[in-house]
């Protein structure tokens, strides 16, 4: 099978996708996959972010996580996440080839509004966001999506189901996030590959037939 090297968008070199194998081999994209695009997972603190993109990566993702500390009590609001022991401090990078000739490029953004400036440097060349949401802070996610309204960057949101979360009907979430009719709405568990893939599916599909929809032609050597 013919393959191609494949790098991230800042050219570092992306490492082997298997675990067991310690090589310094480069991952490989197959030769018939031509077009790239970079999508945010973006969200308020401890909503997930990092767990989804590191679920659907392909390869092993790039993680910025450092361990809280007492001075982080001071700004960052721990309700609803106790247990929270890390936090992302500058992004979270994955990769997923979604089909034989398009490949998505994961960047998942610090929550935190400290981090605003990082977050909108990341909307650069990036073609939509995946938003997601838990129902026990909904009204943290209007921040989140007002900066996306603020850069005209398409989104779709998934509402990920954590297991003490409560569970409300879709058309009360879309009413309560006061969502436009079009823009997508999905459940999702962010541990699980599959449910991740359905979120990240609904964005791109929605993408599609949006006019910013310019996949970004992949050059091989």
């Amino acid at each position: 099978m013919d393959f191609a090297r494949s790098s991230d968008p800042t050219g570092t070199t992306v490492r082997p996708a298997r675990p067991w194998d310690t090589t310094d081999t480069d991952v490989y994209l197959r030769r018939s996959v031509q077009f790239a695009v970079k999508l945010l997972v973006v969200g308020h603190f401890a909503v997930g972010k990092t767990t989804l993109v590191g679920s659907m990566s392909e390869i092993p993702p790039l993680r910025t996580e450092e361990i809280m500390t007492q001075a982080g009590a001071l700004v960052d609001d721990l309700a609803g996440a106790r247990d929270k022991k890390t936090t992302t401090v500058a992004m979270d990078f994955g990769r997923l080839t979604l089909n034989d000739r398009l490949v998505l490029y994961l960047f998942g953004a610090p929550g935190q509004q400290r981090f605003t400036q990082l977050w909108r440097d990341m909307t650069r060349g990036a073609l939509g966001a995946l938003v997601l949401a838990d129902t026990r802070r909904l009204k943290e996610s209007f921040d989140v999506i007002g900066l996306l309204e603020e850069h005209g960057l398409p989104y779709a949101v998934a509402v990920n189901e954590f297991d003490d979360a409560p569970v409300y009907d879709l058309g009360e979430l879309r009413e309560a996030l006061d969502l436009l009719p079009e823009t997508p709405l999905v459940r999702c568990d962010a541990r699980d590959r599959r449910s991740s893939a359905r979120a990240l599916i609904a964005l791109v599909e929605y993408l599609m037939e949006h006019p910013r929809w310019q996949p970004h032609p992949l050059e091989y050597m």
